[in-house]
């Protein structure tokens, strides 16, 4: 093993040892320290097979933050996206964490806002565009409200 190549693994066992990363992520991070593209990634493969990083162990994580940090399903979806993970079930973290995105949403309202009877509608499309914002679906909102 080259010398780069142990600087890079180090660099990601750094990274990793703090919080769990995407490939992606750790492509990026390391990419700005100026090591090359390629050989990155080789230390990425090698991390992945040693069950050192794993991407769905990263999506689990990251979603179940998100989650319970008051954000919807769409939001996180997208966060995921742009962390280089497409294809990750998020109804499964939301089942086990939440029951469903219902409760989820419930929940998410209940801590901002207290229940009212009766809003107007100033404020109902205020409180709807909140949770539009957090990711939450026009589906789940309008159920909300029913």
């Amino acid at each position: 093993m080259s010398s780069t190549h142990q600087q890079i693994k180090a660099s990601c066992l750094r990274l990793l040892a703090r919080r769990e990363h995407s490939q992606l992520e750790l492509l990026t991070k390391l990419a700005l320290k100026d090591f090359e593209e390629m050989e990155i990634q080789d230390v990425i493969d090698e991390l992945a097979t040693k069950n050192l990083q794993s991407d769905a162990r990263f999506a689990e994580s990251y979603a179940r933050m998100r989650f319970n940090k008051g954000f919807g399903v769409l939001k996180v979806a997208y966060e995921l996206k742009q962390r280089g993970i497409n294809d990750f079930d998020l109804q499964a973290v939301i089942v086990e964490n939440f029951g469903d995105e219902q409760t989820l949403i419930q929940q998410v309202y209940q801590k901002k806002y207290a229940l009212e009877v009766e809003l107007s509608l100033k404020e109902r499309l205020k409180r709807q565009r909140f949770l539009e914002q957090r990711g939450f679906s026009y589906e789940h909102i309008n159920a909300l409200f029913k």
